[in-house]
């Protein structure tokens, strides 16, 4: 936080408004009680300015839902709340604002207003990859699994492009005992996305669970190869190699 301070802080007072609005947000998470008196008074009158920029476009359900955002980074949860809402009642089809809505509930430890929050934008967006995988990691946190796998899986399925979604669908697959899936979604996706870096990793991690320490090590491989000074890839490749070894060939 005190480095993000140092880098942006001078762009509060920049002549050009945007360039201040953009430091305004790229600060607002950071902790005000660490700054001087002068360090908050500067912050605060550059807020005034962000918030009073997004306030006059409030026809637009993109400036409540920033604005929403902005005050939930700053802590101001009854606020953010108010203005992810307006976003949704201007239009039921901005799905950012009802997946910042579901995660100030899930914060708050109000999962079931922020699953309805995301049934809602689904009904709205059926299409929308984001949302279903919003509610599918909230239906895991509510424990209701099988749910959630269908969520998680239509948004790898909506949005192939997003190795997250996948990695995250196969993770939940593995969790509940489905490694052979799981293994299957991500060689798919690994396909697609040959220098991911979770994937892999997934791939290795799944591989050395089930015994096969050769397609573990081959993994293991490609990572190297995308990631070659990386001190943690290069003991966990290591540690393959030496397992290998000790393997007794057929």
């Amino acid at each position: 936080m005190a480095q993000r301070w140092s880098f942006a802080s001078a762009l509060l007072s920049d002549a050009v408004q945007g360039v201040r609005l953009r430091a305004v947000s790229v600060l607002a998470g950071v902790e005000m009680q660490g700054l001087t008196p002068a360090e908050r008074e500067r912050y605060e009158s550059a807020a005034q300015e962000y918030v009073a920029a997004l306030k006059f476009n409030a026809d637009r359900p993109e400036s409540h839902s920033t604005l929403g955002s902005f005050y939930l980074q700053r802590g101001a949860t009854a606020d953010a709340e108010v203005e992810l809402k307006t976003a949704l009642r201007l239009s039921r089809q901005y799905t950012p604002a009802a997946i910042n809505l579901a995660d100030l509930y899930r914060r708050a430890g109000r999962e079931d207003e922020g699953e309805r929050v995301l049934q809602a934008a689904i009904a709205a967006a059926p299409e929308d990859a984001g949302v279903h995988h919003a509610l599918g990691l909230t239906l895991v946190r509510l424990k209701r699994l099988e749910a959630a796998l269908g969520e998680l899986h239509r948004a790898a399925q909506l949005a192939p492009d997003q190795a997250r979604y996948a990695y995250v669908f196969a993770v939940a697959l593995n969790s509940v005992g489905r490694g052979g899936e799981a293994m299957r979604v991500l060689q798919d996706s690994l396909a697609r996305h040959p220098d991911d870096r979770d994937t892999l990793l997934a791939l290795i991690s799944f591989s050395r669970e089930g015994g096969d320490i050769a397609a573990a090590f081959s993994y293991a491989q490609q990572l190297a190869r995308i990631a070659p000074s990386d001190p943690n890839v290069i003991r966990l490749k290591g540690e393959l190699e030496r397992q290998l070894d000790k393997t007794p060939k057929p």
